[in-house]
């Protein structure tokens, strides 16, 4: 049996989860005229919260959320695995990037005459390619 003191206001959740209002406002499932939160709807925000900074997106953890009973560790796993491989490939590119640019800032020194910038230069050059 639930008492009134089990409740907690929409900004006492949002402080326990470390998210704003308009987040739980946005989630929310009014029951009755008011709204009404316990202790699990602090743990579900804590939950999604976390699998946001792990860069997964609402639809993944709403799929994670569908896997949380104990019984489908193999398909949560899956998906991990799955999100793992995109932030490799996403690191892969970012060093990709930052040697392009790496390589760029070194040949944009002194232009020796040039009223080009190599910086520039390449820059455009790598849109002709593109």
């Amino acid at each position: 049996m639930h008492h009134d003191s089990d409740y907690l206001t929409i900004g006492a959740v949002a402080r326990a989860a470390g998210v704003n209002v308009e987040t739980i406002r946005f989630s929310e499932r009014p029951q009755g005229s008011f709204r009404r939160y316990g202790h699990h709807d602090v743990a579900r925000l804590q939950f999604i919260k976390s699998a946001q900074r792990l860069g997964f997106s609402l639809d993944e953890i709403a799929g994670l959320l569908q896997l949380d009973d104990g019984m489908h560790c193999d398909q949560a796993r899956e998906l991990g695995e799955r999100k793992l491989m995109d932030v490799r490939a996403k690191i892969a590119g970012l060093h990709r990037i930052e040697a392009a640019l790496a390589r760029m800032v070194r040949d944009c020194g002194p232009s020796l005459g040039s009223t080009s910038c190599p910086l520039i230069e390449a820059l455009h050059a790598r849109v002709r390619d593109a």
